[in-house]
């Protein structure tokens, strides 16, 4: 009794398999990072108040949302198996903002915004899908 065996199709699979080996996973892992931190800085671009003032005051607003940037165009740093992109505003009242204050005489609060804590929480629930999304992306293009 003999048997045929056609291996072709485990042979292209093999070759398959060898393409995902040969992916740069850190470039890929970076690349996913940069994109969620993109996300979050729109969020919290948007969600960051303008202040109002009075015409002839001299001032404008729109200071502490101009102010939020990512450690220069979004470096990623890199802390054992962690990939960590920090998000800065250096204008000086922007935790007061976010967290609220006491008011000038001391008497209330004025309650926080909460612009990076609601866009965190937002993109925390939308970041498994869109990895999961990149990451069948990836796989496609290797078993094509």
């Amino acid at each position: 009794m003999s048997v045929k065996v056609d291996v072709r199709q485990l042979e292209r699979l093999q070759k398959q398999i060898e393409r995902v080996t040969t992916v740069d996973i850190d470039a890929f892992c970076e690349a996913c990072t940069k994109e969620i931190a993109a996300r979050l800085l729109r969020k919290v671009i948007k969600r960051t108040p303008v202040g109002q003032y009075p015409s002839g005051s001299g001032k404008s607003g729109g200071t502490l949302r101009r102010g939020w940037s990512a450690q220069k165009d979004i470096k990623v740093h890199y802390f054992g198996d962690t990939y960590v992109v920090e998000i800065v505003n250096p204008v000086e009242y922007a935790s007061y903002v976010e967290y609220g204050h006491r008011t000038t005489n001391h008497q209330g609060w004025v309650p926080g915004q909460f612009c990076l804590t609601i866009s965190e929480k937002e993109i925390e629930n939308l970041a498994p899908k869109l990895l999961e999304s990149k990451i069948n992306k990836l796989l496609k293009e290797c078993f094509k």
